[in-house]
Order: structure tokens, then C-alpha cells, then sequence
């Protein structure tokens, strides 16, 4: 049995009150940051690889099943609208395909042939970083997929949350985000879920960053596909410019972008 399904030492959960059932799993989801903490030597080192591969056109693949595979989806789907990235230059690939987003597709994890046939859709080349997602470690889609990708010289990496798993060892970059035994035994969407967010978020932050899709702390290159992010466009450009609200609307509607509107009035 693997640590995130190890029985937690809570027992007879349906007899404590909805206050102690909250403050239980709060304690320990307060442990998840500590577990991601000790896996960031291994997190720079995907993120480097991931960067370097990037800067020669490369593209990043998720891979999973249920909640792991959603998670990819998620962070992939949110890197557009905050780097101003291409659709297709972060990628999460689920199994069952799309379907699985929503409801269960039963017994498609189990299939360790299916993930490179998903990736092959995407025309896959040297360049390209996979990264396998799997709380368990063991996940024959997940495996399948990585092992596919190092015999084709595609640089591999994973985010689980048990040490020394299966796909870990498949992985050249693996990062480990050992959360242990869940408060409801066996539901990883719980601790572990919370640590390859927490994982997710910091791997493709920091590679966006590095590929200079950030100013200051800015998301100078973010879509404005909203009136909230029109608003939050201009007072970037307000604080960046030191100019008035007028001022920053004027540049924001002339150039479309941040990054575009800053980087002119520099230029005069």
C-alpha cells in the first residue's frame, strides 16, 4: 500500500462534529507546504531542463488520470490568460480524454499504451518536456507515457507524492512531494492534490518568468479578456508609468497589451 493511501490515524470520522472534521483536515493540510519545501531542489531541476528546452521552441506536456490529470489540465489552461502564452505552448493531457475532465472514464489510467498515442496527436519533437502527474506513483497510463518519451530522447519529468515510485524512477526529472497518509484514506485529492497544485503552479510560474513573460512582478503579457483584467491592465501601467488613469486607458486601448503600452512610451 503507498504512503498517500496508508490508513491516517484518524479513525471513525462520521462520529466528529463538522468543527472537529474541519480543523482535522486543515492540520493537516498545513503539512503539504513543508513536503513541497523538500522538494524543490528537484523542481529547479525540471524547471531548468523545461526552460532550456522552451527557449529552442520546445512545449510542455502534462500527463494523468483522475484528479492528477485535472490538475495538469487546470495549470495548462491558465497559462494563456496569465502569460500571454500561446494555447498550445503548455498542454494537459488527460486519460479518457477530455471526457474525464467531468466524469470518471473507467479503467482508462490502466492503459500504459494510450498516453504516447494522445501525444503523438500533438506531433511531438525532441524539444517537447513531458511531465507525468500521478499522487500514486504507479499509474500504467503516466508510466507508459514517460517510458514512450525516453526511448524517443523526449525529456521527462513527474510530479507524485510517494517516495521512490514507479514513475519516479522513469522520469529523468522527478520531483517528489511526499504528502502521506490522507484524513480520508486513499483520496488524493486532498494532500496530495494540494501539493502537485502547489507544485504545478510554482513549475510553470517560474519557467514563464524565466522565458520573460513577467515584468517586476507584473503579468505584463497577460489577455485582458475581462473587464476586472482591462482594470487590472491600467493600474499596472498607472504604477509602472507613474501616469494618470486616463493616460494608462489611452495606452492600454492603443497598443492591446501591457507589455506593449510600457515598452512604447519608453521608446519616445
Amino acid at each position: 500500500m503507498s504512503t498517500t493511501e496508508t490508513a491516517s490515524h484518524y479513525d471513525n470520522l462520521e462520529q466528529m462534529s463538522v468543527r472537529e472534521l474541519l480543523t482535522n483536515i486543515n492540520e493537516q493540510d498545513k503539512t503539504v507546504p513543508l513536503a513541497v519545501e523538500k522538494a524543490i531542489p528537484q523542481l529547479e531541476k525540471l524547471v531548468e531542463a523545461t526552460v532550456a528546452k522552451m527557449k529552442d521552441g520546445g512545449r510542455l506536456f502534462y500527463i494523468g488520470a483522475g484528479t492528477s490529470g485535472r490538475l495538469g489540465v487546470v495549470d495548462a489552461s491558465e497559462c494563456p490568460p496569465t502569460f500571454g502564452v500561446p494555447f498550445d505552448m503548455v498542454i494537459g493531457i488527460m486519460a479518457g480524454g477530455d471526457t474525464a475532465i467531468r466524469k470518471a472514464v473507467e479503467f482508462a489510467e490502466d492503459d500504459d499504451h494510450q498516453a504516447i498515442k494522445d501525444l503523438d496527436a500533438y506531433n511531438l519533437t525532441a524539444n517537447d518536456v513531458v511531465v507525468g502527474i500521478a499522487a500514486s506513483g504507479r499509474t500504467p497510463y503516466v508510466i507508459g507515457g514517460l517510458q514512450a518519451c525516453n526511448e524517443r530522447g523526449i525529456t521527462t519529468g513527474c510530479v507524485v507524492c510517494n517516495a521512490d515510485s514507479k514513475v519516479a524512477a522513469v522520469a529523468q526529472f522527478p520531483v517528489e512531494v511526499v504528502t502521506g497518509p490522507e484524513f480520508l484514506t486513499g483520496s488524493t485529492r486532498m494532500k496530495a492534490g494540494t501539493g502537485q497544485k502547489l507544485a504545478l503552479n510554482m513549475l510553470t510560474t517560474s519557467i514563464m518568468i524565466q522565458l520573460g513573460k513577467v515584468k517586476g512582478n507584473k503579468m505584463v503579457d497577460m489577455q485582458l479578456t475581462n473587464h476586472k483584467l482591462v482594470d487590472r491592465g491600467r493600474r499596472m501601467i498607472m504604477d509602472e508609468l507613474q501616469v494618470s488613469e486616463e493616460k494608462a486607458k489611452e495606452l492600454l486601448d492603443l497598443h492591446g497589451s501591457v507589455r506593449a503600452a510600457i515598452t512604447s512610451f519608453h521608446s519616445h
